[in-house]
C-alpha cells in the first residue's frame, strides 16, 4: 500500500481530505465569474482545467480537450491519454513542483464553486448483483432467500433512463404512479408511499466497443474510466406492481443521483479486491485475470428536514458485491450490444450480511415491518418528504483516503396530478 503523496496545496496533505494528490478526481464546476468547466479536485481546491490548457500547462492530444464542460472528450482519447494526464497533474501539483507559480492562480476554492454533471451519460444500465441484497429481497417479497435460477450464473440487469441521471444535490420529487395493495381488486394512482434508496457504485465506460463484437472481462476492465457513488432511487410500491414480467420501469425511472467527482480506475488500482468465492462456477466467458472489486467503505446517512445532523443508517463495503463492473460490462456486450463512451453501469444495491450493512431502506425496515430509529429519535420505514439521503464512500490508504464527494438528494413532495 502506498503512502500519502505530498502536494504544495496544503489542504491536500491531510488524512481527512477525500482529495489528496493520490486521488485527483475529475468533475465539472462553475463560479459566479465562470461558466461550467472541467476541474480536478485537490484538497479543498479545484484546478481549472480549461485555464490550465489555455496557459499551455496541459497538452493532451492535438486539439483542445477542455474547451467543453464534460470529461467525455478525454475519455475518447483512450488510456494512453488518461495516463499522460494523470502523470502531468502529478507533476504540476506535487510538493516542490517548479511550476507552482504558474498553477496556483488557476486554483478555485471548492467552497466558491457549484458542481455539475461531470460527464455526458450516453446510456444507463442498472444491475442486480449484490448477493445479500438479492437474498434479502427474496425473503421479503417471496418468503424465501433462495435466488432466481439464473442469478448465480449471470449479472442480471435492466436498461434505465440516462435522462434521469442527475448530479448530487439535485432535489427529487416523490414520483406518482400506479400502486396496488395486496387486498385491492384494482390499482390506484398517486404518490409512492414506499420511497427508497439503493446504495450503489457506478462504473463509467471510457472506451467504446463495436456493434456485434463481444468483449472479454479483461477488455471490459480496461474500458472502465472511473467510478462514482450512485443512488438509484426506487419507488417500491410502484415497482412491485409493474415489475412482472419485464422488470423495473416507472418505479426506477424518476431519478438516479451520482456523486460529483469521477474517481479514476487508476486512483483505485491499489485497492483492488477479489470477487467472492463462487457458489456455482461461472461460464468461461466471464473469467478475468484481475481482481474486479475495490475495497471502498460506504455509508448511508439520513437527515429529516429541520434536523441538526444526519444519522448513519447503514455502513458496508463495495467488496460485498458478487459480480464486478468488468464482469457486468462483459456480459452486457456479449451478445453484440455496442458500448459507448459515457455509458453508466450501476452495480446494484450493496448490502452486507448484517442489518447494519444493508444498502436500502426496504431491507433496513424489512419492507416497513421493522421501523428503525434515527439519532433525532424519529423513526422511519421509508423516506418522508423533506428527508435528505446521503451516500458517502472512500478507499482508505496509509494516511490518506480516496473519496468521491457526497451523493446527496432531498425528497420533495409529489407533483399534483391532474394539474
Amino acid at each position: 500500500m502506498s503512502q500519502l503523496k505530498k502536494s504544495w496545496v496544503d489542504s491536500a496533505n491531510s488524512a481527512e481530505t477525500p482529495f489528496p494528490l493520490n486521488n485527483l478526481p475529475y468533475g465539472v464546476f462553475s463560479t459566479a465569474d465562470s461558466e461550467p468547466r472541467c476541474g480536478v479536485a485537490i484538497g479543498d481546491m479545484i484546478l481549472d482545467m480549461q485555464a490550465a490548457e489555455e496557459a499551455g500547462l496541459i497538452e493532451i492530444g492535438d486539439e483542445p480537450v477542455f474547451d467543453v464542460p464534460f470529461w467525455n472528450e478525454l475519455m475518447e482519447l483512450g488510456s494512453d491519454a488518461w495516463s499522460a494526464l494523470r502523470a502531468r497533474l502529478g507533476q504540476l501539483l506535487s510538493e516542490g513542483s517548479p511550476e507552482r507559480d504558474a498553477v496556483e492562480p488557476l486554483l478555485v476554492a471548492q467552497a466558491d464553486a457549484e458542481l455539475h454533471m461531470p460527464f455526458l451519460v450516453s446510456e444507463y444500465t442498472d444491475f442486480y448483483a449484490g448477493r445479500q441484497h438479492a437474498a434479502n429481497m427474496g425473503a421479503i417479497l417471496r418468503g424465501s432467500p433462495d435466488l432466481p435460477a439464473n442469478w448465480l450464473h449471470i449479472p442480471i440487469g435492466y436498461n434505465g433512463r440516462a435522462s434521469s441521471v442527475v448530479i448530487s444535490g439535485t432535489p427529487i420529487h416523490r414520483p406518482n404512479g400506479q400502486r396496488k395493495a395486496p387486498d385491492a381488486e384494482m390499482p390506484s394512482f398517486g404518490p409512492s408511499m414506499r420511497l427508497d434508496i439503493e446504495l450503489e457504485m457506478g462504473a463509467i465506460v471510457g472506451k467504446p466497443s463495436e456493434f456485434g463484437q463481444p468483449i472479454t472481462v479483461d477488455e471490459a476492465d480496461d474500458m472502465i474510466f472511473g467510478y462514482v457513488l450512485l443512488n438509484d432511487w426506487s419507488a417500491r410500491d410502484i415497482q412491485g406492481w409493474e415489475y412482472q414480467p419485464l422488470g423495473p420501469f416507472q418505479g426506477k425511472a424518476f431519478g438516479t443521483s451520482i456523486s460529483p467527482w469521477i474517481v479514476t480506475a487508476a486512483a483505485l488500482e491499489e485497492f483492488r479486491a477479489p470477487t467472492p468465492e463462487r457458489e456455482k462456477e461461472l461460464l468461461p466467458y466471464l473469467d478475468g485475470s484481475k481482481d474486479g472489486l475495490y475495497d471502498i467503505e460506504l455509508q448511508v446517512l439520513m437527515q429529516p428536514e429541520g434536523a441538526d445532523k444526519a444519522s448513519v443508517v447503514g455502513e458496508t463495503n463495495y467488496t460485498r458485491m458478487y459480480y464486478s463492473a468488468a464482469e457486468q460490462l462483459c456480459h452486457h456486450a456479449i451478445g453484440g450490444c455496442a458500448m459507448n463512451v459515457g455509458d453508466l453501469l450501476g452495480s446494484g444495491t450493496i448490502s452486507g450480511p448484517t442489518k447494519t450493512e444493508y444498502g436500502s431502506l426496504m431491507e433496513m425496515s424489512w419492507a416497513g415491518r421493522e421501523p428503525f430509529t434515527l439519532d433525532t429519535g424519529e423513526t422511519r420505514t421509508f423516506i418522508e418528504d423533506g428527508d435528505t439521503l446521503t451516500l458517502r464512500g472512500a478507499a482508505k490508504g496509509d494516511g490518506f483516503q480516496i473519496g468521491f464527494g457526497d451523493c446527496v438528494g432531498q425528497i420533495l413532495p409529489a407533483v399534483n396530478w391532474p394539474k
